[in-house]
């Protein structure tokens, strides 16, 4: 049975649909997982183990000799990323306090937009743009996980993290990118763990949830997927145009909710309990936004470099997108064309 590659065919389907099953346990079979011992340890309790393990092993594969342009776009990117995030989930607090618009809590916004699917990126970077845009991956990877929520929401007043607490949800990635610069050979052993580990990341997730919750969350989810694409894939793509001078679509190649951005919420209620209310909710709107942007972001980025293409060559701007006959997914890097769940 070919199982792992009929999960590939959806998006971020090693993380959503081991998820959706660990949801379906939950809500028909409450107790089965409650058994104790391994069991209840690994499907049911393991989530703050297995999030704190996955930043370990992303912490590993950024690379700190990665310099020049790579650097640039990697910080440019990551930064427009979390200002527009901050930002949307600043207004959605001010204009409708923490019930949101329409279900749509800042919690949500702000933990699903300022968190990229990398492994998307890399692989539009892969197919339209070159290896210092492949590189950028790797300081991109610094958005994975719940830091830069933390952050946000304390900044912004509505959450209070003791800065041991804001400190602790990155500590793991600082010691992971110790060890995976010290000795390249950890990097590649670490790295596996960003495929490994998403399924029970997604399956101990869901098993925490209701079905019953997702379907209210469903208008609300498809909402904040479309809400990432148009202000970190449209929007983006035209800040970073004007910033690098001409069209460039890999602008809008960060228009994306990386399946890890499903823990954010229970880690940040971990943090702070005050967010626990929402965790459920936002959780499901999280993972909904992660299938929505895992399909409309390439297609937008195909679009937008057919686009730029043409414009850049019309004012006579010297452009390094690939024609038309040069596009193949297979020039998508072998490290991260795996990646699918990220």
């Amino acid at each position: 049975m070919r199982i792992l590659a009929t999960m590939k065919r959806f998006p971020a389907g090693v993380m959503v649909i081991p998820l959706l099953l660990g949801c379906a346990m939950n809500t028909f079979f409450p107790n089965a997982l409650t058994i104790g011992g391994f069991t209840s340890g690994l499907f049911k309790n393991g989530v703050p183990t297995l999030i704190g393990l996955f930043l370990f092993c992303s912490g590993a594969t950024i690379d700190v000799k990665m310099a020049g342009s790579t650097v640039w776009k990697g910080v440019v990117l990551t930064a427009l990323k979390f200002f527009i995030g901050f930002g949307l989930g600043l207004l959605l607090n001010a204009l409708f306090g923490e019930a949101g618009f329409l279900g749509l809590a800042p919690l949500a916004v702000i933990g699903a937009v300022t968190n990229s699917n990398g492994v998307i990126y890399a692989t539009l970077a892969g197919e339209f743009g070159d290896e210092t845009d492949v590189g950028a991956t790797s300081i991109l990877a610094l958005n994975d996980g719940p830091f830069f929520t933390m952050i946000a929401l304390g900044a912004s007043g509505m959450g209070n993290f003791p800065i041991t607490d804001i400190i602790a949800s990155i500590i793991p990635m600082v010691i992971g990118f110790i060890i995976g610069n010290l000795d390249h050979e950890w990097r590649k052993i670490l790295a596996t763990g960003m495929i490994l580990l998403p399924p029970f990341n997604g399956f101990a997730l869901g098993a925490g949830m209701n079905f019953n919750n997702i379907l209210r969350a469903g208008v609300s989810g498809i909402l904040l997927g479309l809400l990432t694409v148009l202000s970190t894939g449209l929007l983006t793509f035209f800040l970073y145009s004007a910033l690098r001078k001409k069209a460039d679509p890999m602008g809008a190649a960060i228009g994306t909710t990386a399946g890890v951005a499903t823990t954010t919420p229970t880690a940040v209620a971990m943090a702070d309990p005050s967010f626990q209310p929402q965790v459920e909710t936002a959780t499901a709107q999280t993972a909904a936004a992660v299938v929505i942007t895992a399909v409309l972001c390439p297609l937008l980025v195909s679009w937008l470099a057919k686009v730029s293409r043409k414009w850049n060559e019309a004012h006579g701007i010297v452009t390094d997108i690939p024609a038309p006959e040069q596009e193949s997914c297979e020039t998508q890097p072998a490290a991260t064309a795996d990646l699918d769940s990220l």
